[in-house]
């Protein structure tokens, strides 16, 4: 195995994945605490948080087109040097006591927004400058750095620079966008990366690997990453050469444009073209058992992450009796367990295989819940939270290097944008079954429900995953 050393632009998407984390660590409670200042209606608050929540709903399987469309390269840079500008001028409204509910709810929603089509470009660079049997570590290091700059870094600092000067967190976090954009412009391809990739950035046919029912229509992109994700983290605008579907270019033969024909018209069928492709990530998911197989015990598992991550707050002073001062130190055992499971990720695919690792977190992550089930002191709770916080870190880093090493390159940004959309859909679901289950029958019983539903998965996906692991 190569040295990491060699891999100097893994270590600056590592840098700008970093800084962009902590930028939205101190961004995405600041924009609470201004809109709590600017109004005590819940609802003005909640609408705020909504709006930075929608954009992967609705926007994930666009964005994965376009990300492999575009050059991934330019698409981070330019993505990260847009939020720059308009958290700068976000910033600057607050700083002169310009800035709205509506303001908020409009720069909550575009920065989500752009952020969508980073995540879907971040995702599909990774292979392209780390070689395949590196995957799950590069996963698994970016999973414990941007954890560590959002649990231990950003969001306690957040609150330091908002009590200092509201606009604070807002300016430095367009810092931190612009660095991001800055190093993503200097990512190159590793000479030793996963071999038949074409260069960094390049275009590409997507005919060779398109799978059957896939649209014809995205025909140059580039290497992608998925998920992750993951997610994972669970990190350009120039358009590539004309594809199937498109008008001929000028003098070359084609069929003649009806004399009706007009721009809004063209506009529709690339819009058609593009919604068509947006379902590519979704029937290559569909044709392969595999990543079906993943991607559904990845959105049930979500269902019962998100109940618990919903009640955490109440189990945790309520149940475990965590003192109340005392609440930042016991969360910050999530944060040691991500850095944990971030960094023992490729050690523990490296020894078992990607497949069968899987099957092992179930199990660390059953128990742990389990464990938190039955807990009434914050000891055996913190313990608990931390192991299950090291197996979603090392789940999002193995299945994000599964995708990235059997996905085509050409479709990884559909693929990725699929998954990050369909394990979204789960979490609000999780969110207000666990608060009516909590509500109906107390606190522990969500986490009774969530210890049955990990129990029941890595039980039923058990051969499953063997069986795939073997062949």
């Amino acid at each position: 195995m190569s040295s990491w050393p060699r891999y100097g632009s893994f270590w600056t998407l590592w840098t700008a994945a970093v800084f962009s984390r902590l930028g939205d660590a101190l961004r995405v409670p600041a924009l609470a605490l201004l809109a709590a200042s600017l109004s005590r209606d819940p609802r003005a608050v909640a609408a705020v948080v909504v709006a930075g929540q929608l954009p992967p709903l609705l926007f994930g399987l666009v964005g994965g087109v376009y990300a492999d469309r575009w050059d991934r390269r330019r698409t981070m840079a330019t993505v990260d040097g847009l939020r720059a500008v308009l958290v700068a001028g976000f910033a600057l409204l607050v700083a002169t006591g310009d800035a709205g509910i509506g303001t908020l709810l409009g720069c909550a929603f575009l920065l989500a927004s752009l952020g969508v089509a980073f995540d879907a470009a971040a995702f599909a660079v990774l292979p392209d400058i780390v070689p395949a049997d590196r995957l799950a570590t590069a996963n698994g290091r970016l999973q414990a750095g941007t954890a560590v700059a959002g649990g231990f870094v950003g969001a306690p600092l957040a609150g330091v620079l908002f009590a200092l000067a509201a606009a604070l967190p807002f300016a430095v976090d367009a810092a931190t966008f612009a660095v991001a954009a800055l190093l993503a412009l200097t990512l190159r391809p590793s000479t030793s990366a996963t071999p038949g990739r074409p260069p960094l950035g390049s275009p590409r046919s997507a005919a060779k690997s398109r799978p059957p029912g896939c649209s014809s229509g995205s025909a140059g992109v580039l290497p992608d990453r998925r998920p992750g994700g993951s997610s994972p983290a669970r990190p350009d605008s120039l358009a590539l050469p004309s594809a199937a579907g498109d008008r001929p270019a000028v003098g070359s033969p084609g069929r003649a444009r009806a004399p009706g024909a007009s721009v809004a018209g063209r506009r529709v069928h690339r819009m058609r073209r593009i919604w068509r492709e947006s379902g590519d990530g979704l029937r290559w998911i569909w044709r392969d058992g595999t990543l079906r197989l993943i991607t559904g015990l990845t959105v049930v598992t979500n269902l019962a992450t998100s109940g618990l991550i919903a009640v955490t707050v109440l189990y945790a002073l309520e149940v475990l009796g965590v003192p109340a001062a005392g609440y930042g130190l016991f969360m910050s055992a999530a944060i040691v367990g991500a850095l944990a499971g971030g960094l023992c990720a490729g050690r523990v695919a490296a020894r078992l295989g990607t497949l069968p690792a899987l099957r092992w977190v179930l199990v660390a992550e059953t128990l742990a819940v389990a464990t938190l089930a039955v807990a009434r002191h914050p000891v055996p709770g913190a313990i608990a939270l931390a192991v299950f916080s090291a197996g979603t870190a090392t789940w999002n880093a193995l299945w994000s290097a599964y995708g990235q090493r059997n996905v085509p390159a050409e479709l990884l940004g559909r693929v990725g944008g699929a998954q990050r959309t369909v394990g979204s859909l789960a979490a609000p679901v999780g969110a207000i079954g666990a608060g009516l289950l909590g509500s109906a029958a107390g606190l522990p019983s969500v986490s009774y429900a969530a210890t049955a539903v990990f129990a029941l998965v890595t039980v039923a996906s058990w051969p499953a995953l063997r069986n795939r692991a073997t062949r």
